[in-house]
């Protein structure tokens, strides 16, 4: 204790005459601050690598999964190597949301479950620190995840998918010159395969052209007509193919009969999700809104009239449930870490990394049907997206006391539920 009273942190404190042991009792509070602000440091340098490079991982994992349509854009659809970045950068966002909960749960855990291996929360614990004292700098990372999240759903997200959908037009725009060729069978457009005679890039029209639709998948539509041209609405983000001077044929599947009509004009309509719909068929328009448009949107004065209205509504308050419960998701995330990191010992990593999976997995199972039940309306979004968020705080708050109070965590946390009266099996 003398060597500890003579650093130079301590030389501030006045030595005045029957002051001892005063000086003792500050010395020893500043010194334990310091011990504390050491071991928080410490373990938030075990969380924030593991943060990054979980988040690293989930990202790059998902946009693998994308690498098959990606390839097959640029190989068969003459699509630029540049614009598929561009397609990649504009759906970072959305990814990175998805993926932040999951990061923030497996760096906690994975931290703790390092400390728990080496037995250094068993000798912090010795040493007089409980489980609730190591919490502030997993709150710190916690909450880092949560204004990340904030920010990434109220302006990188929407930014994200109006690049997007702005750059899958552009790209449909230039396959209409690069996917038309004269005398030759070609499907510049998902299930619409274009014979013509004779194609002018330089006015967009075509004589003599031969179009079979197959989109609907009960129906096939063949067109022949005189004539046709592309007509661009980059607002509505339609291509429209007008037919002049031409039939009609309509044949069902598993029917013999068809139907021929005739007309002067006919207008066939070409939408996003008929360009490369497995990337934007995903996409749904709330999802561009910003903040200040989904409340503008909502016009809570007025209600649904009718049921497309009420179901567009029930998207729109969703949506902007959406970005702020999954925010406190990353949140509460990394606090249901702590219990499960620091409970399950080095024999269990594979156990608490499924652990951690497990629950991350069961939290978007929830969100996707609070989602879905809301959406229909037989519950009210602002309550029913929230729900995964309140079943995330109970069960967090019961395993932090469960294992603060040297607890085990096991089936038996069932029994004290009264979900099972049957023994638990240990």
């Amino acid at each position: 204790m003398p060597d500890l009273i003579r650093h130079p942190v301590y030389s501030w404190i006045p030595a005045f005459a029957g002051m001892t042991i005063l000086r003792y009792l500050i010395t020893g509070v500043i010194h334990l601050q310091i011990m504390k602000l050491t071991l928080h440091k410490y373990i938030f340098n075990e969380i924030w690598p593991t943060f990054l490079a979980s988040l690293f991982v989930a990202v790059f994992i998902i946009i693998a999964t994308k690498m098959i349509s990606i390839t097959e854009l640029v190989i068969t659809k003459g699509v630029h190597a540049a614009q598929v970045a561009g397609m990649v950068v504009f759906l970072l966002p959305d990814i990175i949301l998805f993926a932040l909960p999951a990061a923030s749960l497996i760096a906690v855990v994975t931290a703790f479950l390092r400390l728990s291996a080496d037995s250094e929360i068993i000798a912090l614990k010795s040493s007089g620190i409980s489980l609730y004292q190591m919490l502030p700098p997993v709150i710190l990372l916690s909450l880092a995840g949560f204004f990340l999240a904030i920010m990434v759903g109220v302006m990188a997200v929407p930014w994200g998918n109006n690049s997007f959908k702005e750059l899958i037009y552009k790209i449909a725009e230039s396959k209409t010159d690069l996917g038309i060729k004269e005398r030759v069978f070609c499907e510049p457009f998902d299930d619409i395969v274009f014979y013509v005679n004779s194609f002018s890039s330089r006015t967009n029209m075509m004589k003599d052209v031969f179009v079979v639709d197959r989109r609907d998948k009960k129906i096939t539509t063949t067109v022949i007509a005189e004539k046709a041209g592309f007509f661009l609405y980059p607002e509505q983000k339609i291509i429209t193919l007008r037919f002049l001077n031409g039939a009609i044929f309509m044949v069902e599947k598993g029917r013999q009969s068809d139907r021929v009509i005739k007309f002067n004009s006919y207008d066939l309509n070409i939408g996003l999700k008929d360009i490369m719909a497995g990337l934007a068929s995903r996409r749904k328009a709330p999802k561009e809104l910003y903040l200040s448009e989904l409340i503008k949107q909502l016009k809570p004065d007025q209600k649904a009239k009718t049921r497309r209205e009420e179901l567009r509504r029930n998207e729109i308050m969703i949506e902007l449930m959406e970005k702020f419960s999954i925010p406190i998701a990353v949140f509460l995330m990394g606090i249901i870490g702590v219990p499960l990191g620091a409970q399950i010992k080095a024999r269990g990593r594979t156990s608490a990394i499924g652990a951690a999976l497990s629950v991350f997995l069961v939290y978007y199972i929830g969100l996707a049907g609070a989602r879905s039940i809301c959406e229909s309306g037989a519950l009210p979004p602002e309550f029913g997206v929230w729900v995964p968020d309140l079943l995330l705080l109970i069960l967090g708050s019961y395993l932090i006391k469960r294992v603060a109070n040297e607890r085990s965590i096991n089936l038996s946390f069932l029994k004290d539920l009264k979900i099972f009266n049957r023994k638990p099996i240990e």
